[in-house]
């Protein structure tokens, strides 16, 4: 049906609706081409309302994306800021808490006056980093003692400029860089390094100079003891208004409690050095600009120290694990405990289980000759409690350590840690100054890295010791045995030829030793040639050399003796060993003699070999005299001054065999 169709129903005998049908027509056909237009408009405006929709969630998506991504790298950030407090935290047990409660007290004060989250972000950070541009500020004039000069005071500024060019490369969510530069403006303008005014001065900055003015003074310093909280809160009120914002400071001081409260709660007290019985600080005195830029060198100087530490540590790993020289270890344990700990004098002592003591092997520093005189027994002093126990000790008197001692400096400090391997006592090193009042936890906390590393070095330095003494002793008598005595030969005959000065090898064999041995066994034997080594060591001086040949033989070098000293040295051993009984169990007693034997370097000839030989052809002379006197029952006298060489050649070949 059409449009002609639907007129066709109006009767038509109906003459007003016939004449009007046009209109009718054109009535329909406007409503339903307007039907139709509004159900295209829909159509289209549903696919623009979908386009639009879903441009609008791209864009959030991306968005969303680009603040996770923020939110992340902000993140990032403040860990790696958090990281770095950390680690400077775990350098120093006494003043490490410092960038904690500059933290708490920033972002408290950044809460009371109302600051952003990311204000507040940033003051934590710049708690941390504000002055990490004193590491373009030499170590000297940091850590100078006294006031700085004006051109030291002109260095110590670049440390802000440095500090923001450092930190401007850092793409930090949150505006950390102002406080580092602006951190030191001053409220009147007289500041640096732009010289900003009054609120022209980043709202974070000047929170920064406040707190960490008020907690860095509270610490010791090389210029100047740390202030009590009165006289920091005293130090603050006074730079009101020009050096630091006055409502800054009110609201400081009003708000510090509830602060003070929080830093207890976390565990980061102040921790103090006593006070007591020292004047108050003459606040008027006390230069405020130089105060405010040094007393906050902290973190720089602990980053500083930190690195040191590091490069030390390895470099006392990489060094001890590169000798095994007793001596040069001791030597590098010294000087490397130098380079982390300041002391005036050090000393390393080397335990020996056998005489229940330790002696100084080591000693560095002033009155180094008298402390080399010291032998300490576990439990006695500082030293010996530190052996006993196998613990560090630092808060006992040096005197503990040394009464008795007429030293040219006293101490004021020392420290003593225990050098062990497993359960092996290896010995102690103990430290000792006369300028800090006591070897801190930091202080010893470094020792007692060093000494760990030190102990493993020594234990393996004295194990070789130990195998290259082995292998040149004899184990029995404790002697040096048949090589060492060959290295020492070649010395002395070195020695010789450059000086023109004989020397004289002397062999000693035992008499009767066989007797000995077949009566009461060989361990009674065993202590004869200890005790023989004992007695004849003692006739010689102590620059001779006695060496355990082979068996019940002797070798002995001596330096520079006439006939007559010769005489007389052979007259003397001879006499202490005959004088010698051996007491054995059961009643039983034991007793030997001696055949000594000489030979002169250069004389009878100069190689170890010749010299033997001689030595040992005259030793079996004086052994058939000595089993001549016995046989004719006479009373032994000097045999050198009755027999002459060419008599004794005459002796009978049987008897020299049946005493050989």
């Amino acid at each position: 049906m059409n449009l002609l169709d639907v007129t066709n129903y109006i009767p038509a005998t109906n003459g007003p609706y016939k004449r009007y049908r046009f209109f009718m027509f054109a009535g329909v056909a406007f409503i339903v081409a307007w039907a139709i237009h509004q159900t295209y408009s829909l159509v289209l405006l549903s696919i623009v309302t979908l386009a639009i929709s879903h441009v609008i969630y791209v864009a959030w998506s991306r968005l969303k994306i680009k603040t996770s991504e923020s939110e992340e790298l902000s993140r990032i950030h403040f860990a790696t800021a958090e990281a770095l407090a950390t680690a400077i935290d775990a350098k120093d047990q006494t003043t490490h808490c410092h960038v904690r409660r500059v933290q708490i007290y920033a972002a408290g004060l950044g809460e009371v006056l109302g600051l952003s989250k990311i204000e507040i972000a940033a003051l934590k950070a710049g708690a941390l980093l504000h002055d990490i541009g004193k590491l373009a500020v030499p170590a000297h004039i940091i850590n100078k003692p006294g006031r700085l000069t004006q051109a030291e005071f002109e260095k110590m500024k670049v440390h802000t400029t440095v500090g923001a060019q450092i930190l401007s490369r850092v793409d930090f969510p949150y505006p950390v860089t102002p406080i580092v530069r602006h951190h030191h403006e001053q409220w009147d303008g007289l500041g640096y390094p732009d010289g900003l005014k009054g609120e022209q001065i980043p709202i974070t900055a000047r929170v920064i100079s406040v707190v960490d003015c008020f907690d860095s003074v509270r610490e010791d310093r090389p210029f100047r003891r740390g202030m009590t909280r009165d006289e920091a809160l005293a130090f603050l009120l006074r730079g009101a208004g020009n050096h630091f914002d006055p409502n800054i400071v009110s609201l400081f001081v009003k708000h510090l409690p509830r602060f003070e409260s929080q830093i207890a709660a976390a565990g980061l007290p102040q921790q103090l050095p006593p006070n007591e019985g020292q004047a108050p600080l003459e606040l008027t005195e006390v230069d405020m600009a130089q105060t405010r830029e040094r007393g906050a060198y902290m973190a720089y100087d602990q980053i500083k120290s930190a690195h040191q530490e590091v490069y030390a540590l390895y470099e006392i790993a990489r060094t001890f694990g590169s000798s095994l020289d007793l001596r040069n270890t001791m030597e590098v344990l010294v000087d490397k405990v130098g380079h982390v700990v300041p002391f005036q004098t050090c000393v390393v002592y080397l335990y020996e289980e056998a005489k229940g003591f330790a002696t100084p092997a080591h000693v560095v520093g002033i009155n180094a000759q008298v402390l080399s005189t010291k032998c300490i027994a576990p439990g006695e002093g500082v030293t010996g409690f530190a052996l006993a126990n196998r613990t560090p000790v630092n808060q006992l008197h040096p005197s503990l350590d040394l009464s008795g001692l007429d030293l040219e400096h006293e101490y004021r400090s020392m420290a003593s840690l225990p050098l062990f391997k497993d359960e092996m006592l290896l010995g102690a090193l103990s430290v000792y100054s006369t300028d800090l009042e006591r070897y801190t936890d930091d202080h010893m906390r470094l020792l007692e890295t060093v000494t760990r590393l030190a102990s493993d070095a020594l234990s393996n330095a004295m194990q070789h010791a130990q195998a290259e003494s082995n292998a040149l002793t004899d184990p029995l008598t404790g002697l040096p045995n048949a090589r060492y005595m060959a290295l020492r030969f070649d010395q002395e005959a070195s020695r010789a030829r450059r000086n023109a000065r004989p020397f004289q090898v002397v062999m000693l064999d035992l008499d009767d030793f066989k007797i000995v041995n077949d009566t009461f066994g060989h361990k009674a034997g065993d202590k004869m040639l200890r005790e023989m080594g004992r007695i004849i060591q003692a006739q010689l001086r102590e620059y001779d050399f006695l060496a355990r040949y082979a068996g019940d033989e002797f070798v002995a070098i001596v330096q520079e003796l006439v006939d007559t000293q010769v005489d007389e040295l052979k007259h003397r051993i001879e006499a202490a060993v005959s004088e010698f009984t051996l007491q054995i169990r059961g009643g039983g007693k034991a007793r030997v003699g001696i055949s000594i034997g000489t030979a002169t370097f250069g004389v009878e000839g100069e190689t170890l070999d010749q010299l033997l030989v001689a030595a040992d052809q005259a030793m079996y002379r004086a052994k058939s005299l000595h089993k001549l006197d016995k046989i004719s029952n006479r009373p032994q006298k000097n045999p050198v001054d009755r027999f002459k060489s060419e008599d004794l050649l005459e002796v009978d070949d049987r008897l020299l065999v049946s005493v050989n």
